[in-house]
């Protein structure tokens, strides 16, 4: 029931995350970070198993940790992205697989914004939009109704919101909260947290 939403725009990547963390049919807690600063450039968004999201997003982050060390400057979200899915498919075919669904999301001065999508059968892809989870069912339309290949963050965010908007007023489920990041050529930041109640002042001032 988790969702995760990207978007990519000319010279960032944004991403959002709902912060619902949930067992079945019972909300363990609602102040889940989904979201994970792993380089300066470089964000990672996890939905899936829980102890899977932890490990292996911890595991990729720490790895490229090294590799700085080992080399003296960050991997690119392309090369990250590679990284990534090549474990991802390595654990498939082990005893020992993760179920986890994720984008990697990263700026480089040399290659621009990249936006990955990458499941839980290691497959990956590079894309302008997209979400996991069933949220993202109520998403596809609003985004090829709304992205543009010169999108502003402003836009971006817009977009996210009205997403949520939908996913809030369809989904069965209950997402009350998204956190949002950006990741663009200053670096990794958090924007405001998408909430109920910033929704109904959108809606107001709409």
């Amino acid at each position: 029931m988790e969702t995760l939403l990207g978007i990519k725009g000319p010279d960032f990547v944004m991403l959002a995350a709902d912060t619902t963390h949930a067992h079945s049919v019972v909300v363990m807690k609602e102040d889940e970070n989904k979201i994970h600063k792993v380089a300066d450039n470089l964000l990672i968004s996890t939905v899936g198993e829980s102890g899977d999201t932890e490990q292996f997003t911890e595991f990729i982050a720490k790895n490229i940790a090294l590799y700085k060390m080992r080399n003296g400057y960050d991997l690119s979200p392309h090369s990250a992205a590679h990284f990534t899915r090549k474990n991802l498919a390595e654990s498939l075919r082990s005893r020992t697989r993760y179920q986890v669904f994720m984008f990697i999301a990263g700026y480089d001065p040399a290659e621009g914004p990249e936006l990955t999508f990458i499941d839980y059968l290691a497959s990956a892809q590079s894309v302008n939009y997209a979400g996991h989870g069933y949220g993202s069912m109520f998403c596809s339309s609003i985004f090829d109704r709304y992205w543009h290949p010169n999108i502003t963050q402003e836009e971006a965010y817009d977009v996210l919101k009205k997403c949520v908007l939908e996913i809030q007023k369809r989904l069965i489920v209950n997402l009350k909260n998204f956190n949002v990041a950006v990741v663009d050529k200053n670096g990794v930041r958090h924007l405001d947290q998408i909430s109920s109640k910033s929704l109904i002042d959108y809606n107001a001032a709409a």
